[in-house]
């Protein structure tokens, strides 16, 4: 992810990350907001998500990248929200490439067939 977060802050102008080291920094601190922050913020906004048909994730997601940028004070900064979407959108697809490219589904799925057992 660390790779993901550098790629995807060089395409955008308005995130900088300097340096991979940094960016190693960022992936570690998003995957700590995403497991403990995100599940509550997706809680409290249940009837948003669903009036938005689940467009409203996107948000939450652009709102755990500015916190990291919050908790990450040198290294790591994103302008405003919008950038803070677009970051998040271009991660994701940056990480699916990268997923793809290794073959990291791959084996999470194959051991998901070993455990089926009809």
């Amino acid at each position: 992810m660390g790779l993901a977060v550098f790629v995807a802050a060089e395409i955008l102008p308005g995130v900088d990350v300097e340096g991979f080291k940094w960016a190693l920094i960022v992936a570690f601190t998003l995957s700590i907001l995403n497991s403990f922050v995100k599940p509550v913020l997706i809680f409290m906004t249940i009837p948003a998500t669903v009036v938005t048909l689940g467009l409203f994730l996107f948000v939450i997601n652009a709102c755990i990248v500015l916190m990291a940028d919050w908790v990450i004070d040198e290294g790591f900064q994103v302008e405003n929200l919008g950038f803070a979407l677009l970051f998040s959108i271009i991660l994701s697809l940056v990480t699916s490439v990268i997923e793809r490219l290794t073959g990291q589904k791959k084996k999470s799925n194959e051991s998901k067939k070993k455990l089926n057992f009809s």
